[in-house]
């Protein structure tokens, strides 16, 4: 009698609902995201040095793209600038390259001024579906150290990290670093100026719930639709009855068929993959920013984005529901 009543007690591991279609080339993706084949192409060691300028002022000896690899060499592997010059070195020194290193002081320095290229349009010209969201991004520094070894308790600083997803492809589309008092609110039209192309929704969590952001997605894109939980406390409007908004027709939703239900039918459950997303950027790239200006973190994380879109290239699982 105890033994039944244990095992009535028993977690039960719910069925699976979902699998993936194309275990096969995704298994392949993963591995491949772990490789270290590394190998240069032929115009990238031709592009390695850049090209001379005609203006006035110092010659500059690398190219973006010699930097740019340098720092998601840094950026991947968690390095400190001195050390992913001895890695690109020890690299270009295997590979039996006759190409100048950048050290780490000029790495610093490019890195403040460094256009990262952005993802391209989708070819399809289908509309996106855009998921955001936002975490913390601590700072490294002194303060750490003291709290590591002595125990010291100072007040950390952090920054924001904002990102928009395409829901379509997986591809991180925009990215902002700000300060950690900017509300998420304020940050959807700079996300939005770095989309290119046709937005067909736009989907966040309830700290999106404000007016500059249903106005924001209006006027840049006033087909979008905007899906985003109201608070408990919200009201209708006033023209809820003659000219309902989005948010009123949320609210209708949610009070006649419950929240649960709306989010179902509304697609609110994709901004899982915005999550998801996130969860990524911290478990490969980390939680910490290592420069210790704003405008090198900026790149630090344009710099991370791009290599994170990289990996999404490579392989996406395709999941399908089970019968």
């Amino acid at each position: 009698m105890p033994f039944k009543l244990n095992q009535d007690r028993r977690h039960r591991i719910p069925r699976q609902k979902h699998r993936v279609a194309n275990s096969a080339a995704y298994g392949a993706a993963l591995r491949q995201r772990g490789s270290l084949t590394v190998w240069f192409t032929d115009a990238a060691i031709g592009g390695w040095r850049t090209e001379p300028r005609t203006t006035p002022g110092r010659q500059p000896c690398y190219s973006p793209l010699a930097i740019l690899t340098a720092l998601t060499l840094h950026a991947l592997f968690r390095l400190a600038l001195r050390q992913a010059e001895g890695l690109i070195g020890s690299i270009i020194g295997l590979l039996g390259l006759e190409l100048r290193v950048p050290d780490h002081s000029t790495l610093s320095r490019r890195a403040k001024t460094l256009a990262v290229p952005r993802p391209l349009p989708r070819r399809d010209g289908e509309a996106m579906h855009l998921l955001v969201d936002s975490t913390a991004l601590r700072l490294c520094g002194a303060g750490e150290w003291l709290q590591e070894k002595h125990g010291t308790k100072t007040r950390r600083s952090w920054r924001t990290l904002h990102i928009g997803l395409d829901a379509g492809s997986g591809q991180i589309v925009a990215a902002s670093l700000t300060a950690k008092e900017v509300d998420d609110g304020a940050e959807v039209g700079p996300l939005l100026n770095q989309v290119t192309g046709v937005v067909a929704s736009f989907t966040g969590d309830g700290g999106y719930d404000q007016d500059r952001v249903y106005a924001g997605v209006a006027e840049r894109h006033p087909d979008a639709a905007v899906i985003v939980p109201p608070r408990l406390t919200t009201m209708p409007s006033d023209t809820a009855v003659s000219a309902p908004t989005q948010r009123d027709r949320h609210l209708q939703h949610i009070a006649e068929h419950g929240r649960m239900a709306w989010q179902r039918a509304s697609g609110y459950t994709t901004r899982a993959r915005a999550e998801a997303a996130i969860g990524r950027f911290k478990q490969v790239v980390g939680d910490a920013l290592r420069s210790h200006t704003d405008d090198r973190r900026a790149t630090e994380v344009d710099v991370a984005v791009r290599a994170l879109n990289r990996m999404v290239e490579l392989g996406r699982p395709n999941y399908v529901r089970t019968a």
